[in-house]
């Protein structure tokens, strides 16, 4: 058979004259990885069903955000609220606390809304697509991801992962920011009736740990015989990719106030915006589009600040690089800024940008400390 009907076999069988739901499930049965959010395909085959409040919160946590770095957040969370009542009665301050650390935080602002209005209907979440797009940050993906794990309706769940799958599954040659609603519509032609929920997770665990973005490990994957990737002999050529544009680089300073007994001066930032709601130490006016001052001379008030450092931090639009400085101050917080003590500091809802400035000018700070006792 000539290469390029292979390659038309292949293509012909990923798009529904043969399925590969059979081997992927088969394969997702005996390699499945053990999440803590996730019912294993034994447990799920003797009738255990999805917590759909583990689900969702999983898959908020998950967005933008690997695995590895979810499952510590995760179980923070379930211990501190195993219900989504519980997460709703929760003061918001402590859900961006326990959030401090794991990005994007505006999705910590929506975990909080939707669980509050989850909790005012009854505890319960829709079950449905449609339903789920209705609560606060929920959007297509999420919606598709807690339909098909969590309640086992077909729905079309496409991650990165999946992405790279089908991308490679097809030989996709439109650039990947284009071709997501031909790999979705891709999807909905492979999803079956039967376990939905597996065959979702089967895929996501599929380019997870065998069809990766480098040395994909083509020998051990359940629907090779169906892939034209591998047939044509260029996996990791897929999906195409167009060159990614140089993010813009913004300045600013940071200026760390420290307290003779180590507590150290913080503020809130505004609720909306980058960063919203979490904690900071002062800093001069830099955003994602403009640069901030960067001299101790923009400081908020004055003290004998010295140079600590410089940090550099990646938004996902942008660079950021922040002149440190330092000084021992004495006194009443000023308006709007409030003391956090030494044993605190790791608790606080700073986020990954702010823990550097921080350990900038005073190592081991952010780390958890055991409060003093008094002699």
């Amino acid at each position: 058979m000539a290469p390029q009907d292979q390659t038309r076999k292949a293509v012909q069988a990923a798009s529904g004259d043969s399925s590969i739901a059979a081997p992927l499930l088969a394969w997702y049965d005996a390699h499945h990885r053990n999440l803590p959010w996730r019912v294993t395909p034994d447990a799920f085959a003797r009738g255990t069903r999805p917590d759909p409040y583990l689900i969702w919160l999983s898959e908020v946590m998950l967005q933008q955000t690997t695995v590895e770095a979810v499952k510590a957040y995760f179980r923070t969370f379930i211990e501190k609220w195993p219900t989504v009542e519980a997460l709703a009665s929760a003061p918001a301050e402590d859900v961006m606390k326990a959030w401090a650390g794991l990005g994007y935080y505006s999705r910590a602002r929506n975990l909080k809304a939707c669980a509050d209005l989850v909790a005012r209907q009854g505890g319960r979440f829709p079950d449905t697509e449609a339903g789920l797009k209705a609560l606060p940050g929920i959007g297509a993906y999420t919606a598709a991801a807690i339909a098909a794990i969590a309640f086992d309706r077909p729905a079309a769940v496409v991650d990165g992962n999946v992405e790279r799958v089908i991308s490679r599954l097809y030989s996709i040659e439109t650039p990947l920011s284009e071709a997501k609603p031909e790999i979705r519509a891709l999807v909905e032609r492979l999803v079956p009736q039967a376990r939905p929920g597996d065959f979702a997770q089967a895929m996501m665990d599929l380019g997870a740990t065998i069809c990766t973005p480098r040395r994909p490990r083509c020998m051990l994957c359940p629907v090779r015989e169906d892939c034209s990737a591998i047939l044509a002999g260029d996996p990791e050529r897929f999906p195409v990719r167009l060159p990614k544009d140089d993010k813009p680089l913004r300045r600013g300073a940071a200026f760390v106030a420290e307290r003779d007994d180590g507590a150290i001066l913080l503020r809130k930032r505004p609720d909306k915006g980058l960063l919203g709601g979490m904690t900071e130490v002062p800093t001069t006016a830099w955003t994602a589009r403009v640069d901030g001052a960067t001299t101790e001379d923009a400081a908020p008030f004055p003290a004998d600040w010295r140079r600590a450092g410089r940090i550099s931090h990646v938004f996902t639009h942008f660079a950021l690089e922040l002149e440190v400085f330092h000084a021992h101050i004495e006194g009443d917080a000023p308006g709007g800024h409030f003391w956090s003590l030494a044993h605190e500091i790791s608790g606080e809802a700073l986020p990954t940008v702010m823990k550097k400035v921080i350990e900038a000018a005073i190592p081991g700070a952010t780390k958890k400390q055991r409060p003093q006792r008094p002699h």
